[in-house]
């Protein structure tokens, strides 16, 4: 296959020829298209947060409500006619994106990641400042 047949083949495609239609011009200007366009910064963020976010700043509480937010769009951008597949896609992202992130808190929290990353003086550190808030509460008494 020479390149000329790719490319022509793709410039004769269904997609393209829709895209040069007035349907095309008219989902584009519309909020089938801006609306999921402008939401995709939640999951793109959440992407994002996997890579370069420590786990010890991962919010336990907001990464399910995320996650459970997004399932709830997903299901609204199914059920809406005609579906919206780029805001299901959107919020399919970021459904996946705060799971992760949902699993990477409760790893570090209750798994023993934490407790991997301390080093041998964090914890003596920890240890001898709960010993000086005890023996201040003991002065006190």
């Amino acid at each position: 296959m020479s390149f000329r047949f790719i490319w022509t083949a793709l410039l004769d495609t269904s997609f393209l020829q829709w895209a040069k239609s007035p349907a095309a011009r008219q989902y584009f200007f519309s909020t089938h298209f801006w609306g999921p366009l402008a939401n995709w910064g939640l999951p793109l963020a959440a992407l994002a947060d996997i890579v370069n976010k420590d786990e010890e700043f991962i919010s336990g509480v907001m990464s399910p409500t995320l996650a459970g937010y997004s399932m709830i769009f997903m299901r609204f951008a199914w059920r809406v006619q005609p579906r919206n597949y780029l805001l299901f896609a959107c919020h399919a992202t970021n459904a996946t994106a705060q799971t992760v992130q949902m699993g990477r808190w409760a790893k570090y929290w209750y798994g023993g990641g934490r407790e991997a990353r301390m080093s041998v003086l964090d914890k003596a550190e920890e240890k001898v400042e709960q010993g000086v808030g005890k023996v201040t509460e003991a002065v006190k008494a």
